[in-house]
């Protein structure tokens, strides 16, 4: 965590499908994103709001889908845990679409970046809110 700080990391994913995915596809892949993530050594797992679109919706309304937020207080091997099964499970599924993971503000987006590129991104996001 910054400057050293104790107590809970929240953690907020968003899980935005490629275009053209229907609201049974995009609440499928969130159900199966927060279950895994459910598997971790984290706190909570829960979903924002309604987390989960009405079944009517289409396009630019499934883009604010999967709405999730983790809270852990466990040390940094458990926040790089988590962004790695993040991008592991990107990586299993080549048309889930982006996963943003937003802390304090500070956001990292995953898709569909090469291998080498999400390492490097994921090492820098992970490095500026792990502790010391």
């Amino acid at each position: 965590m910054p400057d050293g700080a104790q107590g809970p990391l929240a953690v907020q994913l968003v899980l935005t499908p490629e275009p053209g995915a229907d609201a049974a596809e995009a609440e499928r892949l969130g159900r199966r994103l927060r279950s895994e993530l459910n598997d971790l050594d984290v706190d909570e797992v829960r979903a924002v709001g309604d987390g989960f679109p009405p079944e009517e919706a289409k396009g630019a309304d499934v883009a604010s889908m999967a709405e999730l937020l983790v809270t852990m207080t466990a040390s940094g091997g458990v926040f790089a845990t988590l962004v790695a099964t993040v991008r592991d499970w990107l990586g299993r599924r080549g048309n889930a679409g982006t996963v943003t993971l937003t802390i304090d503000g500070d956001s990292l987006q995953l898709s569909s970046a090469t291998a080498a590129e999400r390492d490097r991104l994921i090492d820098t996001f992970v490095a500026r809110h792990s502790g010391p």
